[in-house]
């Protein structure tokens, strides 16, 4: 149900963005711009504009209702717990700290009979 309702969602946005990009704007649009004189057209610019605004106002009108309706689905099937809620408590008592085993990082020991300080380079 809820993937219908998304299909029908997306297509009414796609057609919705065509719509409102077949508009006539101030800047002239992209679809109803270009001449509108004689040759006996089917409709009138202001008549092709009167039945877009009103397919626009029906695509807003279903992306809307879809839109609430794709809310609410989801809001049921989401579980009403917290996750903090669902999670199990610890009864156990914790057990006593462990030090870490590190490796052995000493340096090894030097001969007696080394010198202190390098020997000065030439």
């Amino acid at each position: 149900m809820e993937n219908v309702i998304l299909t029908i969602h997306l297509i009414l946005a796609l057609l919705l963005i065509g719509i409102v990009l077949l508009q006539r704007s101030e800047g002239g649009g992209l679809g109803m711009g270009g001449g509108g004189g004689g040759g006996g057209g089917v409709m009138t610019g202001r008549q092709a504009a009167n039945a877009l605004s009103k397919l626009t106002w029906i695509f807003a009108v279903a992306f809307i209702g879809t839109s609430i309706t794709l809310t609410v689905l989801s809001a049921r099937a989401a579980s009403t717990a917290s996750v903090v809620d669902t999670a199990a408590p610890d009864t156990t008592a914790p057990a006593a700290p462990v030090a870490p085993v590190l490796p052995n990082l000493s340096l090894p020991a030097l001969p007696s009979d080394a010198p202190a300080t390098p020997p000065p380079a030439n």
